[in-house]
């Protein structure tokens, strides 16, 4: 098995540069454009095995790759006590659970 098959790769149509766009997010955020969809993505995956193989000659570390990853869906967050009171007081006014405002506010963050 290729070791780039644990890092996640990602090809989206992106309305600002009018083309695709591939990334990776453990390596790079960008830099693999073009109209087609298929040859991008294989563009992709060179790339990525490139920088596998430069990495390695070099004796870079490499970040872990999050392909297949499982996610609990709970995690720990720390804020201060003024924005918790804000946060759960804001739930409390629209009948919600602080963990359900929390994750809707955060989903409506990502999702825009």
């Amino acid at each position: 098995m290729k070791k780039s098959t644990q890092y996640r790769k990602i090809v989206e149509w992106s309305e600002e540069d009018q083309c695709y766009v591939g990334r990776c997010p453990e390596l790079m955020f960008g830099g693999v454009h073009g109209k087609n969809e298929q040859k991008v993505f294989a563009e992709l995956c060179a790339v990525i095995e490139e920088w596998i193989e430069i990495s390695e000659k070099d004796q870079e570390t490499l970040p872990p790759g999050l392909a297949g990853k499982k996610y609990s869906g709970k995690f720990n967050l720390r804020l201060g006590r003024e924005l918790h009171e804000s946060l759960a007081l804001a739930a409390m006014k629209e009948g919600k659970s602080l963990n359900a405002y929390c994750a809707e506010a955060l989903e409506s963050t990502i999702n825009g």
